[in-house]
């Protein structure tokens, strides 16, 4: 079903078709975008953006290159990372909302806690290079594995993990220090 959406869209530009793909992987995209953001507005406007970007480039996916999920995938992880390199994300220092869906069991303080430890990690893993980033944000928060990952970006699988261990052992590194 998803190959004939993307035919449609990409030969006559069908409304429908690409509002049938977007309600197919709006809520997976928005999961993977909030996982990073712990933000509810912020994971909607960069969401929002991602399907523009993907509508707007969707006459130059080709299937016989990556999976569509993949390549959706790829379009996320780029826009979130423009997004903490932003001028915007740099110079602003404001306070997140805290998401008042946590379980009820878990108090106040702990929600803080984990959100300023997710802040944290989230701080440097934006410090590492692109493509260590791409990496650990599509293993961590798209649950890809590690032959999907290379295959979305032609590399080795070798190369894939030797990007995300010495990611990981630098972000513990920072961590302690």
């Amino acid at each position: 079903m998803e190959q004939r959406w993307i035919k449609k869209i990409q030969k006559s530009g069908s409304d429908e078709a690409a509002n049938a793909l977007v309600s197919h992987y709006y809520d997976e995209v928005f999961a993977f975008i909030y996982k990073q953001t712990l933000d509810r507005e912020l994971a909607l406007d960069v969401t929002q953006e991602i399907f523009i970007s993907m509508l707007r480039s969707i006459k130059n996916y080709d299937k016989k290159k990556a999976h569509f999920r993949t390549w959706l995938y790829r379009i996320a992880s780029n826009r979130l990372v423009d997004y903490y390199r932003s001028k915007y994300y740099q110079t602003t220092n404001r306070m997140e909302p805290i998401d008042e869906t946590w379980p009820d069991q878990m108090s106040v303080e702990v929600v803080l806690e984990r959100k300023e430890d997710y802040e944290q990690v989230n701080r440097l893993v934006n410090r590492l290079d692109p493509a260590v980033q791409y990496v650990i944000r599509m293993k961590l928060f798209g649950e890809y594995t590690f032959q999907e990952i290379a295959a979305s970006v032609g590399d080795a699988e070798s190369t894939i993990k030797t990007r995300y261990y010495s990611g990981i052992k630098r972000i513990r590194k920072e961590w302690r220090d």
